[in-house]
């Protein structure tokens, strides 16, 4: 069985790893399989500086979501249409905001 957060969902197959020291230093490291990376660090709850690159830009994927959630309360899979095909394959649409969750094993 897989956890899917809301990034999950709008993004397949991205990996991340968040890490914040003792002393406040702040990093995130995303990657997706299609060869998109993203990576940012900040000091406290500064500003981060951010490099991407790839098809997709990962962490501005990122950032929409939480400024969808800080704006409305709720992340877009809350209330989001379900479509789920004889495959398996799971299609979430609400508002703008669409994902696509292939079947366990699929691509």
């Amino acid at each position: 069985m897989r956890c899917i957060s809301a990034l999950g969902l709008t993004l397949p197959g991205v990996a991340h790893h968040f890490a914040e020291d003792d002393d406040g230093h702040r990093s995130l490291a995303m990657a997706h399989p299609d060869g998109s990376w993203a990576r940012a660090e900040a000091l406290g709850l500064g500003k981060p500086v951010v490099l991407q690159g790839g098809p997709r830009a990962l962490f501005d994927t990122l950032e929409a979501l939480r400024t969808y959630q800080l704006e409305t309360g709720e992340l877009p899979v809350r209330g989001a249409r379900v479509l789920i095909e004889p495959d398996g394959t799971t299609r979430f649409a609400h508002g703008d905001w669409r994902a696509t969750l292939a079947p366990e094993g699929g691509a």
